[in-house]
């Protein structure tokens, strides 16, 4: 079948580094037949303008932009029930899950090949309330970390989340969260942090669920228990490595469905998208083998 693409663009993406990378975008996927070329206007659009290109007829949508772009573009075929494909161009900040699922995202004309006539692979994704996501969502200090961003305005790239992550560690104070799975349940205990991951990576740097598996059909819950600063820094430099999952105050869990009871309805983020939940209640489910994604690893245990 030959590919109908659709490529959307955030300039707005890694601090406006979509919107230099435009002209070698438009001239790069010229050259492979491409020129539906739309760009997004407000945070979130690109959920709106997949949602169009889908209606158009689009069977690849490539998103510029990082972990929240692609997750919004995700979510517009998924909620859709289309088998339309993705693929990935990197202008973000971390841009995590390319690295998690192998794709050349920052090479122009190596997506566009891809776009057009390459390989894919299907990968899970995670669910919560109305949206999914492809590599995380996150409670507690994650969120604090997201919302500290604009306030460090001369970091860009890994930095900029490492800046934010270390003031934060002195700032936030901890959260209680009680986690259930079929098989454990905790009871309400203080956090710093609780990712649950689809991918390994997160922020930019981190292994974050070093033995997550995009197509495993689990997620990885990495539950960080609140510690004192000191105690909160050795943690973070561990987690480049993955050895922070040695600390006995960190605890992970590999489930298909998760259940979280707050005090009251968290703010939480989604592949770096910030929300509020309706509920103080939050069940997060692994949806296997959702959605197609343009990729030359073909693995079935992604381990990049």
């Amino acid at each position: 079948m030959t590919e109908r693409v659709t490529v959307i663009v955030n300039p707005a993406s890694g601090r406006g580094r979509g919107s230099r990378l435009l002209p070698d975008i438009r001239k790069t996927f010229a050259a492979v037949g491409v020129s539906d070329v739309r760009l997004t206007e407000r945070a979130g659009d690109e959920t709106h303008l997949a949602a169009l290109a889908l209606q158009d007829g689009a069977t690849t949508i490539v998103a510029c932009g990082g972990d929240g772009t692609w997750s919004n573009a995700a979510n517009a075929i998924l909620s859709s029930g289309s088998d339309c494909r993705l693929a990935l161009l990197a202008a973000g900040t971390g841009n995590d899950f390319a690295k998690t699922v192998g794709a050349p995202a920052s090479d122009i004309a190596a997506t566009a090949r891809l776009a057009v006539e390459g390989p894919e692979m299907l990968v899970d994704v995670g669910r919560i309330e109305d949206r999914y996501f492809l590599n995380v969502t996150g409670f507690g200090f994650d969120i604090a970390v997201l919302d500290d961003l604009e306030n460090i305005p001369m970091l860009t790239g890994d930095l900029l989340y490492l800046g934010a992550a270390l003031r934060q560690l002195f700032k936030f104070e901890g959260v209680p969260i009680d986690i259930t799975t079929a098989s454990v349940a905790r009871g309400p205990r203080a956090h710093l942090m609780l990712i649950v991951a689809n991918g390994r990576n997160f922020g930019g740097m981190f292994q974050i669920a070093p033995d997550a598996r995009i197509n495993d059909g689990k997620l990885d819950a990495i539950s960080i228990l609140d510690a004192p600063p000191l105690t909160r820094i050795s943690m973070l430099a561990a987690a480049p490595s993955g050895k922070h999952v040695r600390n006995p105050l960190v605890l992970s869990e590999q489930a298909s469905t998760f259940i979280l009871k707050f005090g009251a309805p968290p703010a939480y983020e989604t592949d770096g998208e910030y929300h509020v939940a309706q509920s103080s209640t939050l069940e997060i489910s692994c949806i296997p083998g959702a959605l197609r994604v343009a990729t030359p690893a073909q693995s079935t245990s992604v381990t990049v």
